[in-house]
Order: C-alpha cells, then sequence, then structure tokens
C-alpha cells in the first residue's frame, strides 16, 4: 500500500508518517504541504521519494494508492472530493469539515464514486475506549452518563508541536466532534435532544473560547461536555464513564475503574498508539474492499449533531 500524506509536516501529519511506519507493508511515496523548502526537507529526512505544495501533482502520481489529509479543517471538503474523484480513498484527519453542508457533500461523492472514506475520528480506535465498546457489545455495560472535559490554554494560532500555523482551531467543529461521536458510538444512538451554550468570542481569534454542550439519547443516556481554550492547568481531554455496572475514567491511553484502580488494556489492540489503529484500519478497509469503521457515512451524524449544537448558540 502507497500512501500520501497531505499536511505533512504538521503536527499530525508527523503523528501519521510515524504511525504508518509501524504498519507492515505500507509505504509512503508522497507528501504535500504548503511550502516548498520544509516539504521537500522532510521528504529528504524520511526518505520519501516525492514531496509537492499540490494536492493534484500528487494524486496524478501512479505510486499513489490512497491518502491520508491532515491539512487545515477548512480545506477538508474541497481535497477529500478531489481525491474522491481521482479514485483515491482519503482518510480525513477530525473534522471531515466543519460544517454539515460540506460533510454531506463529502458523503454525497462518496456514493457516487464508490471510492473509500474515512473520517478521522480516533477515539473511536483509542485502546481506553475501545475496551469500553467491547465490554458494551459483550453486554457487560452500558452507558448511563459520560461527562467530558476537553481543556487547552490557546491565545494565539499554534498548533500541537508549539509552531504557528495559518488556521483558527474550534471548539465546536474540532473538538466537541470527538466526544460527539464517541457518545452516539459507545450508545448506538443518536442524540434527540442537544443544546450548547458558548462564551464570549476572542477579540483577534474570532471563536468562543469556553462552550457547554448537552447531549440526551432516546433511551435516556446523557453527555456533559465542557469545552475551553482559557484553562491554564491540566491540557487535554478527560472522560467519565458512568455505566450500569461500574464507573471507568479514560486519561487519553490510560484507563482506570471508580476507584482509580488501573486497567490493563494490553491485549485490546496491537497498539496504544490511536493514530496508527486508525492507519491500520483505514488499510485493512482498502485491501478488503469493505465500509471502514468510522467511514464518512457512519460518522455523518455526529455532524448533524454538531449543526443543531451550532444553531442553538443563535
Amino acid at each position: 500500500m502507497r500512501i500520501c500524506v497531505a499536511g505533512a509536516y504538521g503536527a499530525f501529519g508527523i503523528k501519521h508518517l510515524e504511525a504508518l511506519d509501524a504498519i507492515d507493508d505500507v509505504r509512503v511515496t508522497s507528501i504535500m504541504g504548503p511550502k516548498q523548502s520544509k516539504i521537500e526537507a522532510l521528504a529528504q529526512e524520511r526518505g520519501i521519494a516525492h514531496a509537492s505544495t499540490s494536492l493534484d501533482d500528487c494524486l496524478d502520481r501512479d505510486d499513489v494508492d490512497a491518502v491520508i489529509l491532515a491539512t487545515p479543517t477548512q480545506m477538508h471538503a474541497d481535497q477529500a472530493v478531489t481525491c474522491m474523484k481521482a479514485g483515491k480513498p482519503v482518510l480525513i484527519e477530525i473534522p471531515m469539515a466543519d460544517s454539515l453542508k460540506d460533510s454531506e457533500r463529502i458523503c454525497a461523492v462518496q456514493t457516487e464514486t464508490g471510492v473509500l472514506a474515512m473520517a478521522g475520528q480516533v477515539r473511536r480506535f483509542n485502546p481506553s475506549h475501545q475496551w469500553i465498546q467491547n465490554k458494551i457489545a459483550a453486554g457487560e455495560l452500558k452507558v448511563q452518563q459520560m461527562d467530558v472535559q476537553t481543556y487547552f490554554f490557546r491565545r494565539s494560532n499554534m498548533n500541537a508541536k508549539g509552531e504557528p500555523r495559518s488556521w483558527t482551531d474550534h471548539l465546536l467543529w474540532h473538538h466537541a466532534c470527538h466526544t460527539v461521536d464517541l457518545f452516539q458510538y459507545q450508545t448506538g444512538e443518536v442524540a434527540s435532544e442537544c443544546f450548547g451554550l458558548q462564551g464570549p468570542r476572542h477579540p483577534e481569534l474570532g471563536i468562543a473560547m469556553d462552550m457547554s454542550i448537552g447531549l440526551k439519547t432516546p433511551s435516556g443516556a446523557v453527555c456533559t461536555l465542557s469545552l475551553s481554550f482559557n484553562n491554564d492547568g491540566p491540557l487535554g481531554t478527560f472522560f467519565r464513564y458512568i455505566c450500569d455496572n461500574g464507573t471507568y475514567l479514560a486519561r487519553y491511553d490510560d484507563l482506570y475503574d471508580g476507584r482509580e484502580n488501573q486497567i490493563n488494556l494490553s491485549d485490546v489492540a496491537v497498539s496504544n498508539n490511536g493514530i496508527e489503529l486508525i492507519d491500520r484500519e483505514f488499510i485493512a478497509a482498502i485491501r478488503e474492499g469493505r465500509e471502514p469503521n468510522g467511514s464518512v457515512h457512519d460518522t455523518l451524524n455526529a455532524m448533524r449533531t454538531l449543526d443543531q449544537i451550532e444553531k442553538s448558540f443563535r
């Protein structure tokens, strides 16, 4: 399998390059980024044959079988459509788009072309959340409530590597997207009720810096999500699952029960790296000719819920 990684020298582009290194019979043959000097330097450093500032150049190559888009969110929809129309399966980093309209456009083109398209809902693949999903599938757990905190400290457009970027992150369409999809995935239901509250917009970034979201499924499971770019303290996303048979705390790649006893996740998956696991699913689905877990159609309901939340702000 020969892969192109677009947005390769960004924080998550690098994560995908490192993850692909761990997967057998996979080779990155092309990378794309906005600055020629930087993308060529990365290609030379990693021994990648082709580097370009043009996605079309990458798609035209015979040695590119599939594409991972780790580009700015605002580019995702147009680039995903371009990949599918070129016949290249595509994994779109979260979120697949920053509007319901563009998400539906991606799904329409996937249906039209039949080319595999997957959304980067990595929480489905983190071993801590996979362990919960396995228990749910076995009938041993049912989620009654999820309490989630997503906290960062942001005053400028900086990526996860601490480098400046050209686009602005978003609490709703990026960070809440993780939890909305995960809640609906773990409960097996689409939220029948949802609302959101947002704080003041940052005068320069133009985005809300604090947000509160509530969700409820038809069967009565609820989710409370708090998000902030104003949090000057422990950073990241922290999950509390309150279930009918136990309480569990997920902190990235670690899982604890409600009494802070750590749960062994070593037998959940072949890796504890969620990016590697989502890349493995993408590649396996292409090879097996099947719809992946996290296909754009499978995750469209999360985008519909986000759209309803956004409308509740207004």
